[in-house]
Formats: structure tokens, C-alpha cells, sequence
């Protein structure tokens, strides 16, 4: 026997081996990782303060906050109304009840507060600490429970305030798991069952795409677990869209080429060496033009941004992991058998027959952009500009935590009736550390102030652990008689730590209200004069700084992810005129998709309102992942012009890719509205700019506008590089 046949044997064998250990090896890291879509509330976190920059005020309050109290515990605000004066007899009852929940509700805090009536006697209010637990949405909704089934005719029970919403939000994320999941396979599966009237190869795909997204799923809890990344409900939501919907646009040009070279070449394995020889490139540029718009997150004052770069960016390099490795052996393993019943057929004198034009649609619409390319580039771009004019509508300067949860909401209608009877920001008051010097100059501040009704300051030793301040001191807590039993034996002290104690005042206001906003941005410039370092904090303050961050990094970080983009386009295209370009367009694109959003969220869906992150969000996954399919286009196109010339590439990079790319954003999008079964504003916001924005790309820019206007320029489109100096 030769070396050569004793060598065929082997590279068999290895043909064989290779593909089954690559398919066995991430069907086993699935099985690790598939228990852990059900653990990741165990290392997530929903509380706004813990993504605040640490220079933040109301971030360094939250952190002091265990120096006067011991309780780690999360306020929850009962109310209960009636459109009747309460009797004696009903507040018994409703008190007495309150009083049991220590022993009733596991998770609450006998540190309760008695129930308080209110002026009107219609209304009474009782602050219950809970512990802020993975089970504090358990607790919430036992809590609600075991007072309604005490309250008398007619009387209403709310559990609202911190703990309240924050219980909302739990439940708003509560079916990323299952109904997000569930809907965007859905949305893929049908997409893909259409475009290629096959089953195994949805199936395929889609399998690589849910191994892609438990390979990072797993990588992701465990540095979550060790505390170097941060999860929350929402970086969640957009892992599992973003690795479903990478995963399978990667899948699917790979499966284009597939099947391009099963045509060519007779042996599977040749075609599968071709074709990812042919995919590899585009790819990897798409996915690292993304991973680098992603990690440009990482300059975010906000934690939760910070936090979404890595932990997306490890979802994306799963996805083309999956997708040059897994899916490759897989379609390996069946060969032609998986695009069945339409299997491709070895016909090399067809494809060369079609000169690298496909019939059909794009072939059509090729040649019309080789007609009319210069009105077809104008037109269109015009009408995006006119699309961009409605952003002017988008207003992102935040919404009210009573609104980040869509539908109904306990806490929001308790926190509706608690304004209608007490001051709007029970609960939820402005929180304010001072030096112990400055306790009553910082406590004037508060009483000044008409957004404020009433001011306490920290007391471990006070019954309800504060003594109300007024413009003459500190005040004394009721309580027995001097020498009678029970009598305090010295006057109680506020509690002082580091030099410096602990005030909180009751809004007037919502304390998610434009008036409690304003509110503690006059306190905080006047306190800057009247008491130096003191700082404030607060539900609040808590917003407004994070709106404040958000701001901040969207006009940070826009900027640098335009540079890193366009960088990498200029180093993979060869080229500085066509990347240029390419972002220009993307950008216009997005321009039009904001447009549209703001017309939409104003006048359509009436939203109250968009986070100031949203426009953030929406632009890196937007221009990264819009991008990405100019990458697939041009990557193809400088392919064909390398042969042909610049015009004539572009018509058959068109022709060739047209099918895979508008399959592909179809997926994207779809997969980003799926997003919208979500009941979270910012979320529902997220899935409908970027599904449109994808759809806008896919059929009008990278259809339309970039070839059209490509055409045009001809070969200087690829200046500098010789081949701009060649063919046109």
C-alpha cells in the first residue's frame, strides 16, 4: 500500500471523528448549561442603585445606609382605602392583621410600622420592611394577600412603594425563561420552515442557535457568581435575543454557501471546506464589528451598561463559535439529506450557466439599480432624511418607576390612592447624610422646601428608630411620662456614624414624579451651601442619577462606537471611501428608525415616556448588527469585483446574497420583537426600534440605498486600495 492510500484511510477516518466530537462536545456543554436557565435569579439583580456609577450621591446613601441601620431590608408601603370614612372597628381589624404579618408572611419584618389613618379618615398606610431575597415577590403578593382577606367590604389593599415595584419588575422578567424564549424559536422556526421548505435544516439551525445561548448562558452565570459581571432582568432579556438572532444570521450564511458548493463540488466535505472558507471571513468581521460596538459599553458610568458589554459580547462569540463548528458538522453529517425534500444538486454547468447571477427577484432588481441607480440612491435617501425628523418627538429624559412595568400594577394604583390621601412620597423618601454639625442647617434645608413634609433623623434608640426634627431640634419621641415605668432615662440621641448622621424627608410629591425630581435637585444645590458634604439619596435621587449617567454615556459612547466601526470596516473592506459610507448609511438608517419610534411612541402606543438609555441600546445594536449585513453584502461584493470589476460585482454580489441577508434580517427582527412579550417599557421600546430598524436596513439600505449608491461611484468606491484603480 502507498503513503497516498495509506494516508486515505486516516484523513476518513478524521473526517468522520472530527465532526462527531465537535457535536458531542457542545451537546454535552449544553446539558451542563441547559439547568441554569432556571438559576439565574439566584446571581441577578434588579435594584437600580447597585448599577449606579460608585461617584454617584445616591449610590455612596445606599451604601451607608447599613451604618445607622442594621436591617438590610426593603421598604413595602400597605395602603388601604375606601371611599367611606373608615371605622374604628375596620381600622381594628386592618391593624390587628398588620400586626400578625411577622408571624403570618415568612420574609416580613416585625420592625413594623403601627397603621396610620389618614387626615381624611378614608385611607391608612402602614410601612412593612421585607426581606429584599430572591422570594421578595413571594412575600409581596402573601403580603397583599393576607390583608385583603381581613379588610371588610369595600376596603381596598395595595402592597406598594420600593419593595412594591420592584416586585413588579420580578414578575415583568418572569417570563424571559419560558414566554420569551418559547416566542422567538417560534418566530424563527416559521421564518425558516418558509424560506427553505425543509425541516431539518430549521431544526439544525436553531439547534445551533439554543447551544450557542447555553454555552453563554453558562460562562455568564459563573462570572455573575463570582461577582466580576452584574445580571439583571433586562441584560437577561437581551442575551437570549441577541445570541438567538446572531446565531442564526451566522447560520444562515454559512447555509447559503453550503449550498452554494454542494452544487460545485460532488463531496460533502469539500463543500464543507469551501464553504467555510467562504463564510469565515464575513463572519468573523460581522461578529467582531459587534463584540467591538458592544464593548465600547464598558466606558458607561452605568453598571448595567458596563455590565451588558461583556456579558453580550461572550453571547456573540458562542454565536460564531456554533456557527463555524457545530453547524458545520452537522449539515456535514446529513449532507444534501438535510435541505430535503428540495435537495441541491451537483450541476456546476447550471451555476456556470447563470454567469453568478441568480435568477428570481434580486436578479430583477440588480438589473433595475443597473438602470436607474443614480434616482433610485437619491430617492431613497431622501425619504430616510424625512424619517429622521420624527426623532425630534423621541423624548428620552426618563420615565417614572410607576410606568417601567406595562399593564396592570398593584403598585402603581397603590401608589395612585397613597397621593390621593397622604403625601405622594411615603415610602419613598429623600434620604440626606450630614455631618452631625450640620444636622439642623441640613434639616432647615428639608423643612424649607415645599416639596417637603416632614423631616426625621436616624435614632437606634427611638420606638420607631427616628425622632422628628423641627426648626427648633431634634424632637422627642412620645412616650410615658418622666418616672413613670417605661420612661426613657435620657434623652435619646440621634445615631451618628463617621461623624455623620441620617435624615429623611417626605416628599410631597410621587417620589417618581417631575415634581419629587425637581425637588431633590433644589435640595441638593442649596444643601451644597448650607451643609458642605452632606449627600442625598433616595428612590428619587437614585433616578435621576442613573437618568443623568445614561445621558452622559449615550453622547460618550455613540461617538467611539462610529470610530471602532468604521476602523474595522476600513481594515477588512481595504478601503476608506466604502466604510465611510457604509456607516454613513447605517446611520441615516438608524436616524429614520428613532424617527419613526418617536412618531409612533407619541401619537400609536401614547408611551409616557423613553429611558434615556433606549436610544443607547438601540444605536450599538442597530449600527453593529446593521452593519453586520453590509459586511455579508460587500465582503461578496469586493469577492465578485476581484473577478469582474467593481458595477458588475455589485450586481452579483446583490444577486447572490440577496436571499440570505433579507432571510437573515427577518430573523433579527422577529427576534427582537419578541422581545415586546416582555411587559417592561424599556424592553418593549428596545424590540420595536431595533425590529424596525433591521427591516429597514435589510430591504431598503442594504437593497436599495448601498448598492444604488455603490453603482454609482463605481470603482472609487474601494479608494485608496488598487482596486479602486481598476475595472469599473
Amino acid at each position: 500500500m502507498t503513503a497516498n492510500h495509506a494516508g486515505r484511510p486516516r484523513r476518513k477516518w478524521l473526517r468522520i471523528l472530527l465532526p462527531a466530537v465537535l457535536i458531542i462536545g457542545w451537546v454535552a456543554v449544553s446539558g451542563i448549561g441547559g439547568p441554569y436557565f432556571g438559576k439565574v435569579s439566584e446571581v441577578s439583580s434588579n435594584d437600580q442603585t447597585t448599577y449606579l456609577p460608585t461617584s454617584a450621591d445616591a449610590t455612596q446613601v445606599q451604601q451607608r445606609l447599613g451604618d445607622f441601620n442594621d436591617s438590610e431590608d426593603i421598604p413595602a408601603v400597605v395602603v388601604v382605602a375606601s371611599d367611606s370614612e373608615l371605622t374604628e372597628s375596620e381600622l381594628t381589624a386592618l391593624s390587628d392583621a398588620v400586626t400578625a404579618l411577622p408571624d403570618t408572611v415568612p420574609g416580613v419584618s416585625d420592625e413594623l410600622s403601627p397603621l396610620i389613618p389618614s387626615e381624611d379618615g378614608k385611607a391608612a398606610q402602614a410601612f412593612v420592611p421585607l426581606d429584599s431575597g430572591e422570594g421578595l415577590r413571594d412575600t409581596v403578593a402573601a403580603v397583599g394577600d393576607e390583608l385583603r382577606a381581613s379588610a371588610p367590604d369595600g376596603v381596598s389593599v395595595y402592597v406598594t412603594g420600593p419593595a412594591g415595584f420592584t416586585a413588579d419588575l420580578v414578575n415583568g422578567f418572569s417570563g424571559i425563561d419560558g414566554i420569551l424564549l418559547g416566542v422567538a424559536l417560534l418566530a424563527v422556526f416559521i421564518i425558516l420552515i418558509i424560506v427553505y421548505r425543509s425541516l431539518l435544516l430549521p431544526v439544525a439551525v436553531l439547534s445551533t442557535s439554543v447551544i450557542a445561548l447555553t454555552a453563554a448562558l453558562l460562562l455568564n452565570w459563573w462570572l455573575a457568581k463570582w461577582g466580576l459581571l452584574m445580571l439583571s432582568g433586562q441584560t437577561q432579556g437581551i442575551l437570549f435575543i441577541l445570541v438567538i438572532g446572531a446565531a442564526t444570521d451566522y447560520s444562515l450564511l454559512y447555509v447559503s454557501r453550503y449550498r452554494e458548493e454542494l452544487r460545485l463540488v460532488q463531496d460533502r466535505g469539500a463543500a464543507t471546506m469551501r464553504a467555510l472558507k467562504g463564510s469565515i471571513e464575513p463572519i468573523l468581521a460581522s461578529g467582531g464589528t459587534v463584540i467591538a460596538g458592544l464593548l465600547c459599553l464598558l466606558l458607561s458610568d452605568l453598571k448595567s451598561n458596563s455590565s451588558l458589554g461583556p456579558i453580550a459580547a461572550i453571547g456573540i462569540v458562542f454565536s460564531m463559535l456554533a456557527a463555524l463548528t457545530l453547524l458545520p458538522a452537522i449539515l456535514f453529517a446529513f449532507g444534501r439529506a438535510a435541505f430535503w425534500p428540495k435537495r441541491p444538486k451537483f450541476e456546476p454547468e447550471v451555476v456556470a450557466a447563470e454567469h453568478g447571477i441568480h435568477g428570481g427577484v434580486w436578479a430583477k432588481l440588480a438589473g433595475w439599480i443597473k438602470r436607474r441607480h443614480r434616482p433610485i440612491w437619491i430617492v431613497t435617501a431622501v425619504l430616510l432624511a424625512v424619517g429622521v425628523v420624527g426623532a425630534s418627538q423621541l423624548d428620552a429624559t426618563g420615565v417614572p418607576q410607576s410606568d417601567l412595568v406595562l399593564g396592570t400594577s398593584e403598585a402603581r394604583d397603590g401608589q395612585q390612592a397613597l397621593g390621593e390621601h397622604f403625601p405622594g412620597g411615603s415610602g419613598s423618601p429623600v434620604t440626606v447624610i450630614a455631618p452631625e454639625s450640620k444636622l439642623q442647617e441640613a434639616a432647615d434645608v428639608l423643612l424649607g422646601s415645599s416639596g417637603i413634609d416632614g423631616v426625621t433623623v436616624a435614632a437606634s434608640d427611638a420606638p420607631s428608630g427616628t425622632l422628628p426634627v423641627t426648626s427648633d431640634g431634634v424632637g422627642v419621641p412620645a412616650g410615658p411620662p418622666a418616672g413613670a415605668p417605661g420612661a426613657a432615662t435620657a434623652p435619646i440621641e440621634p445615631t451618628v456614624a463617621s461623624g455623620d448622621v441620617l435624615l429623611q424627608g417626605t416628599l410631597t410629591a410621587a417620589a417618581d414624579s417631575d415634581a419629587a425630581a425637581d425637588t431633590v435637585r433644589e435640595l441638593r444645590a442649596e444643601l451644597e451651601t448650607a451643609a458642605p458634604g452632606a449627600i442625598v439619596g433616595g428612590v428619587t435621587a437614585t433616578a435621576i442619577d442613573t437618568n443623568d449617567a445614561s445621558i452622559h454615556d449615550r453622547t460618550l459612547i455613540i461617538p467611539i462606537v462610529l470610530l471602532v466601526i468604521t476602523l474595522i470596516l476600513m481594515l477588512l473592506l481595504r478601503s476608506i471611501l466604502a466604510p465611510l459610507l457604509l456607516v454613513a448609511t447605517t446611520v441615516l438608517s438608524f436616524g429614520t428608525a428613532l424617527g419613526v419610534a418617536g412618531w409612533m411612541f407619541t401619537h400609536v402606543f401614547n408611551f409616557p415616556g423613553v429611558d434615556p438609555a433606549v436610544p443607547l441600546y438601540s444605536f450599538v445594536f442597530l449600527v453593529a448588527l446593521g452593519i453586520d449585513y453590509n459586511i455579508f453584502l460587500m465582503t461578496r461584493v469586493r469577492e465578485e469585483s476581484l473577478r469582474h470589476g467593481t458595477r458588475e460585482g455589485i450586481l452579483r454580489g446583490l444577486s447572490i446574497t440577496g436571499g440570505v441577508i433579507t432571510s437573515a434580517g427577518m430573523v433579527l427582527a422577529a427576534t427582537f420583537a419578541a422581545l415586546s412579550v416582555i411587559p417592561i417599557l424599556f424592553l418593549v421600546q428596545i424590540a420595536f426600534i431595533v425590529a424596525f430598524g433591521v427591516l429597514l436596513d435589510t430591504f431598503i439600505v442594504r437593497s436599495l440605498l448601498v448598492p444604488a449608491l455603490s453603482y454609482d461611484i463605481g470603482r472609487k468606491i474601494w479608494w485608496p486600495s488598487k482596486l479602486g484603480r481598476g475595472a469599473a
